[in-house]
């Protein structure tokens, strides 16, 4: 009987779908999931810095039930435990024998908010069918969100620059899983960042990433970064490797700008069926490997140039192997060098022991990286001088996280990217 509701739920959602805005969502799901005994639906997002949780509105613009809380804190509610946790939290109802569930709404990795329903007298069947909801609806948001300005104003909670408007557009997703890697990343200032890019991009068994620092923190520098990650982009479609596409780079940007525009940038790529680490670096923070829960090593590579110099020094490829549950950071100078109201860094060794002690913890990826930051504004007032980003992979292995198997035998796992 359950395992009928559920199904009917999830066919009627995902035919409804297909012709609905970002705004019918709530409605819609409220309406269908009380057919199957779950009321009272609410679909909470998270803010662009994942700090409070807020209500998504229906068509006209208001919410579906007017006496609830637009926004909720991350910190300290019970919606933002099941948000941080990634799982179900459970609060007591109004009436005897009614439970009020929050659920964590998650498109694979990515934590997109979180879910309130009231259901009566929950069993685990009925909880099922509140999990493959929540992660049916997670997939309508994600599918809406790239044309819904409703969606786009909500996550911000203060006015957004032109150059992080080009940014965030243009990046991929802060978080990413398969069973060999979890990715993860984080920029801030989120409203105002400037010359600060990632990104990532996986080519059968290859995974490429790229960091990139342009000189500055404004518009300008927010077009360098914008035209290094699309010529990176170019470059690593038409099958050039790190050195050439590091150099196409440089050219495309000299092209544009005089000598005085420039980006940092390392540029790596992980076969995830081998663990061999490649990078080049343009004279960028090395990355960093966390081995064991310890700090391994700083990965050395004598840097080239940074790109749209015009130097033309050729940059060197470095190799270094991987073990399985090994975490890579990249990150730009930002992290380490924001500094307090006594001029003290937050430091090298300090951005790696927070990584290191809350991956001990056992806190999902992106929560680790949510805390990075909320801890390095708190170092800094909440104010940084310069942009801070990083960018975390960890490798599972060649067939995953601690389990042999044939190598097609791909199943999903929980993973991160930044934001």
């Amino acid at each position: 009987m359950g395992a009928d509701r559920g199904e009917r739920l999830l066919g009627d959602l995902v035919e409804a779908s297909h012709l609905m805005s970002m705004q019918q969502i709530p409605t819609a799901v409220a309406e269908h999931a009380e057919r199957a005994g779950i009321r009272n639906v609410l679909i909470y997002v998270a803010d662009l810095q994942q700090s409070v949780l807020r209500l998504l509105p229906e068509r006209d613009g208001q919410p579906v039930h007017p006496g609830e809380a637009a926004e909720l804190r991350v910190e300290g509610t019970l919606a933002g435990r099941a948000f941080r946790t990634l799982d179900l939290v459970q609060a007591q109802g109004q009436d005897a024998g009614t439970d009020v569930w929050w659920a964590p709404l998650l498109d694979g990795t990515e934590r997109i908010g979180v879910v309130r329903a009231t259901v009566d007298g929950a069993d685990e069947e009925t909880l099922d069918i509140l999990r493959r909801m929540t992660g049916l609806v997670a997939l309508m948001v994600v599918s809406k969100r790239p044309y819904s300005d409703t969606h786009a104003r909500l996550v911000r909670v203060q006015p957004m620059s032109v150059s992080a408007e080009m940014q965030w557009r243009l990046m991929p997703p802060l978080t990413f899983a398969n069973d060999r890697v979890s990715i993860g990343a984080v920029l801030e200032p989120a409203y105002q960042i400037g010359g600060d890019a990632f990104d990532y991009g996986l080519a059968g068994d290859i995974v490429n990433l790229a960091i990139f620092d342009a000189m500055g923190h404004d518009t300008s520098s927010g077009l360098t970064a914008t035209l290094a990650i699309a010529a990176c982009r170019n470059s690593r479609l038409q099958g050039a490797d790190l050195v050439e596409t590091g150099r196409r780079i440089g050219e495309v940007l000299s092209g544009q700008f005089d000598s005085g525009t420039y980006v940092t940038a390392l540029l790596a790529s992980l076969d995830t069926r081998t663990g061999l680490l490649s990078w080049v670096n343009h004279g960028h923070p090395p990355p960093v490997v966390i081995r064991g829960g310890r700090w391994v090593t700083t990965l050395a590579c004598p840097p080239a140039s940074p790109l749209g110099t015009g130097l033309g020094d050729a940059a060197e490829a470095c190799s270094e192997q991987l073990e399985p549950g090994d975490r890579l950071l990249l990150y730009t100078d930002g992290i380490i060098e924001a500094r307090n109201a006594e001029k003290q860094e937050f430091g090298l060794h300090r951005f790696v022991d927070f990584i290191i002690r809350h991956n001990a913890d056992g806190l999902p990826v992106p929560e680790t990286l949510r805390r990075l930051i909320r801890g390095i504004l708190d170092h800094h007032a909440d104010r940084l001088d310069d942009d801070a980003t990083v960018l975390l992979l960890e490798w599972h292995g060649p067939t995953g996280p601690g389990r042999p198997g044939p190598d097609d035998d791909v199943r999903q796992r929980e993973v991160i990217t930044l934001g």
